[in-house]
């Protein structure tokens, strides 16, 4: 402890002497220009730096400078840009130039460990003046190591949003927070992750702080609030035909369709075409320009993936995306974000539940169309009862919904705990004459996690891997738990202390993903049946169940970020709905390559040449069903 205390007394000695000594007349991006080398193992264009090729970072850069009177530099940004390498011309600069207590935040510790792998050490190891300054973490005492590097007048550490332990270790001067939209709401119970790391550099009155994201949900964007709050900058670049200056927006971007090959970019003045190859000499006359007053402390820059410097990313390849994402929602919602580096606004009001109900279709309650490839469940558990919804899940995240039970009891006792084990042992009659298993069941663990660890405990758990939960046992049951993150759906499992049932895990997911998805399928159309087109990527097929599911689906609104239950409405059927969805990402339809489909597909090919439909698929042994007692969820 007391040789703790004598290196944290000498850093910040260190600290205060670099900062009597006058501020270095080289800007961030001049030292990137002369010291900087990209490492062949995490750059796609190994070399010298060349802040030319990326025109429009240098201003960024330099405003993280000692020499700018900028406090708060803000970047809200598409993908391929270079944002984060930006972030890293600072760290090298500051180890070298400007030396000080540093942290850098990456939205979790196992994100801060990679990125410190795979950026921060070939960063150091391909520059000689770092190399001399960072002992190699091999030597005895170095300093250095995967969340700390020690330099002559500072420290570099590394950590996750989601460690509170974390944010709080040490005072800082500069502070990097990249990819804040993926931060967790809270840390720990101890706040929000931002707060916590912006009272790190309070002591320091020349503090630096640099914010990096690519923005998410609309109200619900931390990068984005924070643009609002600066000057607002955007690049002005200047048309190769006219000279007029102006800044790219999607709009201007036209092809003829279906061929995305042909995209050019048409000057808002002049309306001649501009073409690819022409983009790298408009960023090099472009300029930023402030669209906002702010407060003089914040510089706030935004900038689209249409501005990606050839070779990176063309405008062939934005049409591309836009057109692949058309009838897809979750594309359409990715190419919002990383393209054009702009929030999704999710859709506030609720799916209206009678056209829901109207176009109910005719299959059997209890079985699987032939597009149904694999089964999961989800169960929400209240005190005196168990609801369970069995999806069926096909192409293109295609859904059938299989069955909805309510299994009546008191859930502190094991009757009806018995009576989801029977639920989980069914196997469900499938259009091709074979009989499907739920492969994952998931179950709510808010109203009773001792009670929910402790059945799950007493069955097979899934695992995570490349292709999901595939490999495992077909009839796993897991734990989950849901939060308000909004930058993924899992989020991850951890062990709970479960007594007796060792190896139990909780699974969070963040559950304004899942409903977000689901309410943005509930609105798609079915083709018209003189079309002959398929159903839309993501459709939602549902058999005859009563009005009261419907309403139950559509039972939430999205109001100031925050999903609300409309008066006098109940929301089991949509928990169940999303508990199933988090089983199908665990099992892996996230991640299922075109292998994983055929496969299944072959699997399931039809057996006879009866078993066109369901009804009258054969039936090899009887079917162990669930007596459901509801008044409102009664079957036609």
């Amino acid at each position: 402890m007391a040789g703790d205390q004598q290196t944290a007394e000498q850093i910040y000695g260190d600290a205060f002497n670099a900062g009597l000594r006058p501020d270095p007349l080289l800007t961030v991006s001049e030292w990137a220009d002369r010291y900087r080398r990209l490492s062949g193992k995490a750059a796609a264009e190994p070399g010298p730096w060349r802040t030319d090729r990326t025109p429009y970072l240098r201003e960024i850069m330099d405003s993280l400078s000692p020499s700018s009177p900028v406090e708060r530099v803000v970047f809200m940004k598409g993908s391929q840009i270079g944002g984060s390498e930006c972030g890293n011309n600072w760290v090298g600069y500051v180890i070298h130039k400007s030396p000080g207590p540093m942290m850098v935040v990456q939205p979790t510790v196992e994100l801060a460990k990679r990125n410190s792998k795979q950026r921060i050490d070939p960063l150091i190891e391909e520059s000689q003046v770092l190399r001399e300054l960072v002992k190699s973490p091999r030597s005895r005492d170095s300093g250095n190591t995967v969340l700390s590097k020690e330099f002559p007048g500072g420290v570099l550490v590394m950590t996750g949003a989601n460690s509170a332990v974390g944010l709080r270790s040490m005072a800082v001067r500069y502070l990097f927070l990249d990819e804040i939209d993926a931060y967790p709401g809270d840390v720990d119970g101890e706040g929000d992750p931002i707060h916590l790391a912006f009272a790190r550099t309070r002591t320091f009155s020349r503090r630096k702080v640099f914010l990096v994201s690519t923005p998410l949900i609309t109200g619900l964007s931390r990068i984005e609030a924070a643009f609002a709050e600066s000057d607002q900058r955007r690049y002005w670049v200047p048309c190769p035909h006219c000279g007029e200056f102006q800044v790219l927006k999607f709009e201007r971007l036209r092809w003829p369709k279906g061929e995305p090959r042909k995209a050019a970019y048409y000057c808002i003045a002049c309306e001649q075409p501009i073409f690819n190859h022409q983009k790298n000499t408009m960023l090099a006359r472009g300029q930023w320009r402030p669209e906002a007053a702010g407060d003089g402390r914040t510089r706030g820059y935004h900038l689209s993936s249409l501005y990606s410097p050839v070779g990176w990313s063309s405008w062939e390849r934005a049409a591309e995306d836009w057109e692949k994402a058309q009838q897809d929602v979750e594309r359409l919602k990715s190419f919002v974000n990383l393209v054009l580096g702009e929030s999704w606004q999710e859709r506030g009001d609720a799916p209206d539940w009678q056209p829901l109900y109207d176009r109910r279709e005719d299959y059997l309650i209890g079985t699987v169309p032939q597009g149904g490839l694999f089964l999961t469940a989800g169960a929400d558990v209240q005190r005196d009862r168990i609801e369970v919804e069995v999806v069926a899940w096909g192409r293109g995240k295609e859904s059938w919904s299989v069955d909805y039970r309510v299994l009546a009891g008191d859930t502190a006792r094991p009757d009806v705990w018995r009576e989801l084990d029977a639920v989980l042992d069914e196997e469900f009659p499938h259009a091709s004459g074979l009989r499907l298993p739920i492969r994952v069941l998931c179950v709510d663990s808010g109203f009773n996690p001792r009670i929910t660890y402790d059945w799950v405990g007493t069955h097979p758990q899934a695992s995570w891997g490349p292709a999901g939960a595939r490999a495992a046992h077909p009839k796993s049951a897991v734990a989950v738990k849901g939060t308000a993150r909004t930058d993924r759906l899992i989020l991850g499992a951890s062990p709970v202390d479960a007594g007796k049932r060792r190896g139990t895990r909780l699974w969070t997911l963040g559950t304004p993903v899942a409903k977000s998805e689901l309410y943005s399928r509930l609105r798609l159309a079915p083709p018209t049946p003189e079309s002959g087109e398929p159903f839309p990527a993501g459709y939602c097929h549902f058999p005859r169940y009563e009005d009261e599911y419907f309403r139950q689906l559509t039972a939430e609104s999205l109001v100031k970020g925050h999903w609300v239950v409309a008066p006098n409405r109940r929301n089991e059927a949509l928990d169940c709905r999303v508990y199933a969805r988090a089983a199908a990402s665990i099992y892996g339809i996230d991640r299922f390559t075109e292998k994983h489909w055929r496969e299944m597909e072959t699997t399931l090919a039809p057996v006879g040449a009866g078993s066109e439909s369901v009804s009258q698929a054969p039936s090899p042994r009887p079917v162990r069903r669930v007596v459901v007692r509801s008044s409102y969820m009664m079957r036609q």
